[in-house]
């Protein structure tokens, strides 16, 4: 009976800190996600790349979309395992945004780039990026010409081209099977030259008279502009509160933010 009840303990335990580490994994993602989408917003004002968290060693560089599938991801520069934990990013060996040649996105099969499995020929990828030399928000919209499943070793799609290009690559089959001996490859074509994208910018908003000390009159505008400066003030002390808690010392080199990403090679997504 007390060998019963001590199992019975302990795959509770064990539960609880399945469950808990989790729970702890899902924050962290959501959290990412957050910062790492702030840190866009702030590059497209300003023009110049913003790290989403002060120990980032990546930088949100371009926004990918999908209509039909609905797809909507911010891209960060660098293709590493450390970064693909965070979102779809650009591999270095292939063209810069904006330059000519093969345009190269990674992306996990479980996660980043497991929308891709629904993708058909003649679909429309929309990709957003900011210059910081020229300036402005650019865009250009492409078209999927071209889907191949093929081995590792196959890295043709992947090599530079002549004519400008967009490539999508991840690890095959899809889901969370432990094996992923394929890559996935989404070949697309531009419909047209990259062109500045439209960026409206906030509306100031103007002063609000008081009628008397005794009546308090704000407006529409003041109210939502309250209420987003107070969502700000709420980001900002769940990131800090968070950002404690990922952090470790600067002499290990293991951080937190790596600790839970499985090591993978370079050539695995």
């Amino acid at each position: 009976m007390k060998v019963v009840r001590f199992l019975a303990a302990v795959i509770l335990i064990a539960g609880a800190s399945l469950t808990g580490r989790s729970a702890y994994l899902h924050a962290k993602a959501e959290l990412a996600g957050i910062l790492i989408r702030r840190a866009w917003e702030q590059s497209v004002r300003s023009g110049k790349p913003h790290a989403p968290w002060s120990w980032a060693d990546t930088h949100p560089i371009a926004r990918l979309q999908i209509p039909r599938l609905a797809y909507d991801e911010i891209v960060l520069e660098g293709a590493m395992s450390r970064t693909l934990a965070f979102g779809p990013a650009r591999l270095l060996a292939g063209a810069g945004l904006g330059e000519p040649g093969n345009l190269v996105l990674a992306g996990h099969r479980t996660s980043w780039f497991q929308p891709l499995r629904a993708i058909a020929q003649g679909d429309i990828i929309h990709l957003e990026w900011f210059d910081p030399g020229i300036g402005g928000l650019h865009e250009r919209t492409y078209t999927v010409t071209m889907i191949r499943i093929v081995e590792p070793p196959d890295v043709a799609l992947l090599a530079p081209t002549s004519e400008d290009a967009l490539t999508l690559v991840t690890c095959y089959p899809f889901g969370r099977s432990p094996r992923s001996p394929q890559r996935y490859v989404v070949r697309a074509s531009p419909l047209g030259p990259s062109q500045l994208a439209p960026f409206v910018r906030p509306q100031k908003v103007s002063a609000i008279p008081v009628p008397n000390s005794d009546t308090r009159f704000v407006s529409t505008e003041r109210k939502e502009w309250r209420r987003g400066s107070e969502s700000n003030r709420r980001i900002k002390v769940l990131q800090t509160r968070w950002c404690a808690l990922l952090r470790k010392p600067a002499t290990r080199r293991d951080s937190l933010l790596h600790k839970f990403v499985r090591p993978a090679r370079f050539d695995s997504y």
